[in-house]
């Protein structure tokens, strides 16, 4: 089994940054965890399956076309998860859309709780922790364009390691 995750990449300079900003926090999986935004969370697939897993998402891409993204200001899921985050302003509705092809190609289950498009920053800190990402973040703003979503492989020592990348529209 491999377990995967399906993901628009944070594009540098803005994702590099993201990933310094969450390492200050503290944040040990600043190492292991490029920035994104989350289509589809951990999943473990047979390893005879990612082929087929690959093939469905290269259909899922040719769906969308591409699209601008903002990111702007922070948000929390506290105090449900022990969360902080920075927000999707512009291109949402798209990354919703996208998330539900990606979704139904893959005939993943619905998310437990509802889709919110956002890019982690700091995650199971402390509140003094979790409050300076929140702060420190909040004038945080950048517009880039999705033109592509990334499969991930989770490796014990790597973290989540982008396998192949899957252009929109194509």
């Amino acid at each position: 089994m491999t377990t995967i995750g399906v993901a628009i990449p944070v594009p540098d300079p803005y994702g590099s940054l993201l990933r310094e900003k969450r390492a200050d926090f503290g944040d040990p999986m600043a190492e292991t965890v490029p920035s994104h935004v989350t289509l589809i969370p951990p999943t473990e697939v047979a390893d005879h399956e990612l082929d087929t897993v690959c093939r469905s998402l290269e259909r899922a891409s040719a769906t969308m076309p591409p699209f601008p993204m903002r990111l702007r200001g922070t948000g929390t899921f506290r105090p449900v998860s022990p969360v902080v985050f920075v927000a999707v302003s512009q291109g949402i509705s798209y990354t919703e859309m996208l998330a539900k092809c990606v979704r139904n190609a893959l005939d993943s289950p619905e998310p437990k709780f509802p889709f919110h498009p956002h890019v982690t920053v700091a995650h199971n800190l402390d509140d003094p922790s979790l409050d300076r990402a929140y702060d420190e973040l909040s004038g945080f703003e950048c517009q880039f364009t999705v033109t592509e979503f990334a499969l991930y492989h989770h490796q014990d020592v790597s973290g989540w390691v982008p396998q192949r990348a899957f252009p929109l529209g194509q």
